[in-house]
This record gives structure tokens, C-alpha cells and sequence, in this order.
């Protein structure tokens, strides 16, 4: 006799909740990555705001275990697959409010609160000219991630005597001539002050001048109340990418967790759990001992050490002092010394191999190892997120949105990907004689000195002092550099789309490596391709080609001769004809990359790693 999947830990839902009006649906890993908390939504004319995750039904949503990524995550104990509605038990899985709260009639050009329209429920039109209703195309939005509604009202009275105090007019908003420009969109009001474009709108010294500033309000909180804030709000479009950014972290899954009696422990819900718990739930179901082939003397030891390590972490005073640093060790360590196929897949997240062939092809090119991933785990979690600028590396956690205001919760919304990968290690001694060279020193120093800028502009005043070094030096680069290079390779050669590759960086003074890997919920990231171009012959043939492909860019000489590029000027050599990745596969949104150090600079001035070989074309 089998439970069913979901008859262990229903969750904390409790009782079911009135079935709520069911306005769409994406998928699971879309409110984690693109439309998690705190992102607008649009559904047909209307427009949404996904809420908090206190108040997402969870009572269906599956657990995530994850203990290393969980460990330094401040509160967070485990991780969960957002909920998916099910209406046939009056299930409603995620909640979301109504934002922006103003909306416009096409027809008659009456702008103001959706509540003052009288719409029927569940359509929003005009009860004037029976017109579906258009949300606000405009919103507020300051860096820590409060979002409001444009404050049509101070705009369109401004440098009036009326500023002061409404005045008791209907606005209206009215697009005039066949231009796309702000200059066209028009604000008036029936009280007889002259007519606005949206012209400045998005200027921040023009809402300065306004008087308009950040008033602290976060809508996907509900009841929230709004926070202090001293940053100055910018206008920004709804449906614009800077409205939303996610803040993820993530953490492969090693040995022991995913594997043997830990994997059968986390896939039963018990990591936490005291001894006599494990017990009883084993003695229910002796038979999930046997598809493990263990015993619960076996089990209850396993769980005794996870108590124990979870315990020291979360006391011990070694390490880093970065804990994202030591996960980074951790995994690095471990796709070093690889981990043999021991257990079924059902039983072994992880694998992770030496090729079969000669290394000797790759080791010339300084190249120290290359393992071959044949199976692997991540899990994704979304931590918060900002608004207006994207954050980079080593960017202060203040600016970070909550997901939640409840005290009781514990938990993160969070994906499980499984793939395949490729895991390249640098010749240490070949590289440090390199990136001490002074030539290669200076190469990097302006890149590391414009990170350094931005991070003390988007630091708050109160906390300067604490704002962290950059990790920009030239090994960084170099890895990060080669990493894109190989992925645009791959996915010429490989049969791979782009955006199917993730990189993983592991660099700095004790770490040269990187991973190259697919972890997508389709068949992409298990067939066995990437796994493939491991092989060291395989493998010296693509990095020449790449070299060759990269040492030539269709907007040379500017692309090599550019001084600073990229949206923060944190690049040097690279655009989109030759380095640039999509999004989702580059961990630091293409910052931080220049091909002039791997194949050097036309003059000689700056010695590339690879400069010294003889690529093909």
C-alpha cells in the first residue's frame, strides 16, 4: 500500500478558502523567475499585482528541500513549488491584487480609481460608453522596490495655486495625433488649468521639482503600511522590465544531500523531523526502507548527522564569512573530485565524472580538468526583489523587496531543475603568472573601478560603510568571458538554443572553474549532447573555434577598442555581435565580460590567456 504523493504534510493552508474570481494561469516556474511577487501581471484589459506569499494557499504546494541553500538564507528553513489552483476542490493557489489602481476610458477619455467606474464584477468597462476599461500605462517605482500610481493629479496642477489642495475636477487622458511620443499622451482636468502632455514624466528632477517623492507603498503586500524611504521615485511604463527584477539564489544539489538515505529523506518530508517521528512514519511504511535498501537504524543515523551539521553552521564562527562564498566552495570542491554513479536516478541527484580520453588536447590549450556532469540538481529560489536598476554582484541585500509580512513565515518559492553539464578547471600555475602580469592588471582595473562606483552610488547613505569590495579581477573576467564564448559555440555546433545554457562562476583566489550546464524543466537538459562535448578532443576543437570566433567582432574595431560599454559600463570588449548571452543564461546579466582577455589586443599591448595558440577558423 502506497500514501498518496500528497497524503504526508498537506502544508499550513488549513481549510479551504471561498473560491476566488480565477482571472489566469501561468506556469509554476514563471512565479519565480518572471511573474513572482511583487511583478505586474496583465490579464485581458485589466492589470494585477502578484501578492505576498502569506497569502498564497500552500496547502497543495509540494516541499523543496535544499539544506545548503537553506542554511544561509536568513530564516529560511525549506522551500516551496508555488501553488497550482485546483478548482474542482476550490483551490486558488496564488493571490494577486488589482495595480495599478487608476484606469482610463478609450472613448471619453475619463481617467481616475477603477472603484469610481461602478464596473459590474468582473468586467472592467465604462458604464458611460460601455468601453472595456485601459490601466494606467504609467506607475511610480523607487530602487528598494515600492511601485504606486502615477500621481496624475500633481502632474497635471503643477506650478497652479490648486497644487495645494484638490480641486474637485475630472481628469481625463486623451491621446492626440498619430505620434507614439509622451508628447502626445494629454492630461486634463475640468477645473480649467491648461492641459500637460506626459512630456518629463520620467525625468526624476521634474518629480523633484513637483514636490512628489516616494511614499514607501508596497500594494503586493495587501494591509502592508508604507515604509520610510529617501530614495527618489522614477516614472517607469507598467509593462516595462525595469518594474521588476528578481534577486534569485541558488545551490546545486551534492552529496550527501540528494543522494541515498538523505534524498529518502527529504523526498518523505522528514528533514527536521525528531527520531521518534522518522519511527513511527517508517513503521507505517516499511516498504519505502526497501526501494532504498536501507534500515531505519541506517535512516535515523543520517538524520542525526544532518541535526548536527545543520546546528554547527548555524553556530560556527569558520568560513569565509560570505556564506554564498563557502556554497560556491562546497560545489566546487565537490565537481573536483567527481562522484561515481552509485544509485538509480530516482536515488542520486548527482553525478559527476572523468572523461575517458587523453586530457592532453585540453591541458595544452591551459586547461587543467574537465569532468563530465552526467546529473544534476538546483534549486532556484526567489529571495526578493528590486525595481529600476538590475542589481549586480556583490550589490547590498538593503534594497532587497519583501515577499512577505508575516513573522511565522519560514519558507522561499523556489524551482527544481534537474540537467546535464560540463565542468572546465584552469592550470593554476598558468593562470597566475598570467593575470599578474601588469599589462593584464590595468586591462581590468577600470572595469573593476566604474563596479566600485556604482556600488557606492546605489548604496544608502546610512550604509556606505558597509558597502562590499567588487569581485571584478582578471581571472573573474577571463572565466566569465570563456563561459559565453563556449555557450554561443554550443549552441551553434551543439544543436543547443542559447537561452537552454546556464553558466556557473567559480572564481576567485582559491577557485578557477566553471560550469557549464542545462537545467531547464524540458527535454533539452537531459539528452545527453552537453555531456558530450566534454570529451577532451571534442572539447579542444570547440574552445579553438570559439577563440577564433571571438578574436573577430562585426563591430571592430569599436567593440575592441571601447573603453567601457554594457548598461553600467561594467564591460569592456563585448556586445551583442559577439560575447552578450540571453538573460537567463548568464548569472550576472552580462557585466563583467571582455574577449580581450582571452585572445589579447591587435597591438600586443594586453597579452590574452589563449593568446599564444594557433586557432582555427
Amino acid at each position: 500500500m502506497t500514501p498518496p504523493p500528497s497524503s504526508r504534510r498537506r502544508g499550513v493552508g488549513g481549510p479551504a478558502r471561498p473560491q476566488a474570481r480565477k482571472l489566469g494561469a501561468v506556469r509554476r516556474s514563471q512565479l519565480v523567475t518572471t511573474y513572482g511577487v511583487g511583478a505586474m501581471i496583465a490579464v485581458d484589459n485589466e492589470s494585477f499585482i502578484i501578492s505576498g506569499i502569506d497569502s498564497w494557499n500552500i496547502a497543495d504546494a509540494p516541499k523543496i528541500e535544499e539544506g545548503r541553500l537553506a542554511s544561509v538564507l536568513p530564516g529560511v528553513a525549506f522551500f516551496r513549488l508555488p501553488p497550482a489552483p485546483d478548482p474542482e476542490y476550490g483551490v486558488d493557489g496564488v493571490r494577486v491584487r488589482r495595480f495599478p489602481d487608476f484606469y482610463s476610458c478609450p472613448d471619453c477619455g475619463a481617467l481616475r480609481s477603477y472603484a469610481d467606474f461602478n464596473c459590474l464584477p468582473g468586467r472592467a468597462h465604462c458604464s458611460d460608453c460601455n468601453e472595456d476599461l485601459v490601466p494606467s500605462r504609467f506607475v511610480l517605482a523607487c530602487d528598494d522596490g515600492h511601485i504606486d500610481d502615477f500621481p496624475y493629479w500633481k502632474w497635471v496642477h503643477r506650478g497652479n495655486a490648486l497644487q495645494s489642495g484638490f480641486c474637485g475636477g475630472k481628469l481625463t487622458l486623451q491621446t492626440e495625433g498619430n505620434a507614439a511620443s509622451l508628447r502626445s499622451v494629454v492630461v486634463r482636468c475640468s477645473c480649467g488649468v491648461p492641459d500637460v502632455s506626459m512630456e518629463g514624466a520620467f525625468r526624476v528632477k521634474a518629480l523633484k521639482e513637483l514636490g512628489i517623492r516616494c511614499e514607501g507603498r508596497r500594494p503586493w503586500l495587501g494591509g502592508a503600511g508604507s515604509q520610510p524611504c529617501a530614495r527618489h521615485p522614477r516614472t517607469m511604463q507598467r509593462g516595462s522590465s525595469s518594474a521588476w527584477h528578481p534577486v534569485m539564489r541558488s545551490a546545486l544539489s551534492i552529496p550527501p544531500w540528494g543522494e541515498g538515505v538523505c534524498k529518502l529523506l527529504e523526498r518523505e518530508r522528514l528533514i527536521g523531523d525528531s527520531e521518534e517521528e522518522i519511527r513511527r512514519y517508517f513503521g507505517k511504511w516499511p516498504e519505502y526502507l526497501k526501494q532504498a535498501k536501507t534500515t531505519i537504524e541506517e535512516v535515523v543515523a543520517v538524520a542525526r548527522e544532518i541535526a548536527a551539521e545543520k546546528a554547527s553552521s548555524s553556530g560556527s564562527e569558520n568560513g569565509s564569512g560570505d556564506p554564498y562564498f563557502d556554497l560556491r566552495k562546497q560545489e566546487y570542491e565537490r565537481l573536483r573530485n567527481g562522484n561515481p554513479e552509485r544509485h538509480s536516478a530516482e536515488w542520486q541527484d548527482f553525478v559527476c565524472e572523468g572523461p575517458e580520453g587523453d586530457l592532453a588536447p585540453v591541458r595544452e590549450l591551459g586547461i587543467a580538468e574537465s569532468m563530465l556532469v552526467k546529473r544534476l540538481r538546483e534549486v532556484r529560489a526567489l529571495q526578493g526583489f528590486t525595481r529600476g536598476v538590475a542589481p549586480l554582484e556583490s550589490e547590498p541585500d538593503q534594497r532587497l523587496a519583501a515577499l512577505h509580512q508575516s513573522d511565522d513565515i519560514n519558507w522561499l518559492p523556489a524551482i527544481e531543475v534537474k540537467g546535464e553539464g560540463v565542468f572546465l578547471t584552469f592550470d593554476e600555475n598558468r593562470l597566475r603568472e598570467w593575470e599578474t602580469q601588469p599589462e593584464v592588471i590595468r586591462q581590468v582595473e577600470q572595469m573593476r573601478l566604474n563596479h566600485l562606483a556604482l556600488l557606492r552610488e546605489r548604496t544608502p547613505t546610512e550604509s556606505k560603510a558597509k558597502t562590499p569590495g567588487s569581485p571584478v579581477s582578471p581571472r573573474f573576467v577571463l572565466l566569465h568571458t570563456l563561459a559565453h564564448i563556449l555557450i554561443n559555440e554550443w549552441s551553434l555546433d551543439g544543436g543547443y538554443p542559447a537561452s537552454a545554457l546556464r553558466e556557473r562562476l567559480y572564481a576567485n583566489e582559491s577557485m578557477a572553474g566553471i560550469l557549464l550546464y542545462t537545467a531547464t524543466s524540458d527535454s533539452a537538459g537531459s539528452l545527453g549532447g552537453i555531456v558530450a562535448q566534454g570529451d577532451p578532443k571534442s572539447l579542444s576543437e570547440t574552445l579553438r573555434s570559439a577563440l577564433a570566433r571571438a578574436s573577430w567582432c562585426s563591430n571592430d574595431p569599436l567593440c575592441m577598442e571601447s573603453g567601457a560599454s554594457g548598461a553600467d559600463s561594467v564591460n569592456l570588449a563585448a556586445c551583442h555581435a559577439c560575447v552578450l548571452l540571453p538573460e537567463t543564461s548568464c548569472e550576472l546579466n552580462n557585466s563583467f565580460l571582455d574577449r580581450t582577455l582571452l585572445i589579447g589586443t591587435p597591438t600586443g599591448d594586453v597579452p590574452g590567456y589563449f593568446q599564444k595558440l594557433q586557432v582555427v577558423n
